[in-house]
């Protein structure tokens, strides 16, 4: 084989696990932009490494993606975003392949909005290891290797993350999805029609809400009351003039899954111009999440743009 043909082979041979490295980095990251920078990053020490001596490549990739994406949740930058409470992840419509492997509720519930948020809790360490066991099913020997780490430590490390989001989880198991779109839409027409106390009534007594205020302001706005959350929802789910000319048209209102949890999107055209998720416990709503600051839309309105939607929920908002 002449130095071309390899190299086209080592090329082909990283696109076969582009979709599990992105997938491994949006879980330690919480973001599909820095993911697609960290595999893209690890692409380049591929081409530079002397592949001849590279045994196992998924095992060298992962090492490697991996790393990489300590290497930023420990950096300055990403500790400062992170610490003033501005961040939530972003979020990814359901098909999206950056949200695999997705065969067991674990890998599953490993890239919820919810577990993604909780593992803001964990260190990098603990995070790395949560994720390579949970999501991948790695044994702690090769955890070990991939961070360099002792067999013990790495069970310690995952000891640690499990019992710090247990204790934060609120619900367990999954939801229903007939019934989750039928409480979601309930959610929608009460807050349409300014019915507060059908609000309440939805909502569990320790519900919470979190928005990103459109990316508008520097910290989230959390509301921690089912009365205030009812409240906000009242006001911000009413149209106006004003609302429709900082959307930039008339949207619609989609129902979706968005990181396997139930949503409703704000569509103008073919563009997601806000998403609004929801957690369910036990046949009510436990959290809502708000997101429409443009940045953390990006991913999620490429998908929608090949997406055949059903009918929306509201035509004309």
């Amino acid at each position: 084989m002449d130095n071309a043909a390899a190299d086209r082979f080592d090329i082909s041979r990283f696109e076969a696990g582009r979709n599990r490295l992105a997938s491994l980095a949006y879980r330690l990251l919480g973001s599909a932009a820095d993911a697609d920078d960290a595999v893209q990053d690890a692409f380049l020490h591929w081409q530079a490494a002397d592949r001849q001596r590279i045994r196992v490549p998924e095992a060298w990739l992962t090492k490697v993606v991996t790393n990489l994406c300590l290497d930023r949740l420990r950096s300055a930058q990403a500790r400062r975003e992170r610490t003033v409470g501005a961040w939530l992840p972003e979020p990814l419509l359901d098909g999206d392949p950056m949200l695999g492997p997705a065969d067991t509720f674990e890998q599953r519930e490993s890239v919820s909005l919810a577990v993604l948020t909780l593992m803001e809790r964990l260190s990098p360490s603990e995070r790395a290891v949560y994720v390579l066991r949970e999501a991948f099913s790695y044994s702690h020997a090769e955890i070990a290797e991939i961070l360099d780490i002792t067999e013990s430590a790495s069970q310690q490390h995952l000891s640690r993350g499990r019992l710090r989001i247990t204790a934060a989880r609120r619900g367990g198991g999954e939801v229903d999805q007939a019934s989750a779109r039928r409480i979601v839409e309930e959610f929608l027409a009460a807050a349409s029609s300014g019915r507060t106390e059908r609000l309440v009534a939805l909502l569990t007594d320790d519900a919470t809400a979190i928005s990103d205020g459109a990316g508008l302001t520097e910290k989230l706005l959390r509301y921690d009351t089912p009365q205030r959350i009812a409240a906000v929802a009242r006001a911000g789910f009413k149209p106006t003039p004003a609302k429709r000319r900082l959307a930039g048209g008339t949207p619609a209102i989609h129902y979706a899954l968005v990181n396997g949890s139930p949503a409703i999107l704000f569509v103008v055209g073919d563009q997601v111009i806000g998403a609004v998720t929801f957690d369910i416990a036990g046949g009510r709503i436990a959290t809502v999440r708000g997101i429409a600051a443009p940045a953390r839309l990006v991913r999620l309105t490429e998908a929608w743009q090949q997406h055949e939607p059903d009918t929306p929920l509201v035509t004309q908002w």
